[in-house]
């Protein structure tokens, strides 16, 4: 076990032999540290955390009370196979949320960005794949395989089908489900998940310029015409005009790999 003498291990808390513990770690009451767990400097656990698994844990970030970090999947093809949770820097990971390790058919690995904020109660599946800066808001659960893009927001007690990619700036409403994949930038809320707009408060924030804004919204209205082509054909023609790297961000979302289907505009959509 790797301990560094500035570590502060409460006498309640159990550290397996095997641990790695960075500089300025902080394991508090009633915590447990499984043999294969590595801490980076600066993390800290509250109390009554359960980091298992092999499961690394980036600098500076802090868990919550009660939360379960790296234990096995909650797919029953898991046969307890080696594979992994890594989980980046600067992260507030908050109470009772739970996150898994990877599984063999799914890459074997779990990972999650840096600078997110994990609400009270969310869970994050094996397999999993979180950009930097996102927030999954109470009670939010992402299904195995997902992909999460920078900048995404995750409204409360929302669900996010297995396999579904969110591209980065998409903003999800609470108790919304969603079960086919997100546009960059894209708004989506009803509780069967519908792509009602885009996220322009996320992007005003992000200091966006209003050319780009602007672009995007005479896109989307591209997108919400109903010219008798499939949403793909109108989305490769967006491609060949786009001067916007954010429109160009959309048309490659749209275009990349993907098993599932999309959500899309309603025609005449005037958001």
């Amino acid at each position: 076990m790797a301990i560094r003498p500035d570590t502060q291990i409460h006498p309640s808390a159990i550290v397996e032999p095997g641990a790695e513990l960075g500089q300025g770690v902080q394991v508090g009451p009633f915590c447990h540290v499984g043999e294969d767990v590595i801490l980076a400097d600066g993390v800290v656990l509250k109390s009554h955390v359960v980091v298992a698994g092999d499961t690394t844990i980036g600098e500076d970030t802090v868990v919550f009370p009660f939360s379960c970090i790296g234990e096995i999947p909650q797919d029953l093809k898991f046969k307890g196979e080696n594979t992994k949770l890594v989980i980046g820097a600067r992260n507030r990971i908050r109470e009772h949320v739970t996150m898994n390790t990877g599984t063999e058919g799914g890459g074997g690995m779990t990972r999650v960005g840096d600078d997110g904020l994990f609400m009270a109660g969310c869970h994050v599946a094996h397999d999993v794949q979180v950009g930097d800066r996102v927030i999954v808001v109470n009670n939010a659960a992402l299904a195995g395989h997902c992909i999460i893009g920078d900048d995404v927001i995750i409204g409360g007690l929302s669900g996010i089908h297995q396999w579904v990619r969110i591209g980065q700036g998409a903003i999800i409403g609470a108790v919304t489900m969603v079960t086919n994949d997100v546009i960059p930038y894209g708004l989506v809320q009803a509780a069967r998940g519908e792509l009602d707009g885009l996220n322009l408060v996320g992007l005003k924030r992000r200091g966006v310029s209003r050319v780009d804004i602007s672009e995007l919204r005479a896109a989307f209205q591209d997108l919400s015409r109903n010219t008798g082509g499939s949403f793909m054909e109108r989305v490769k023609n967006l491609g060949e005009n786009a001067q916007s790297d954010y429109v160009k961000q959309i048309v490659e979302f749209v275009t990349g790999e993907t098993d599932r289907s999309f959500l899309t505009p309603k025609p005449g959509h005037r958001k």
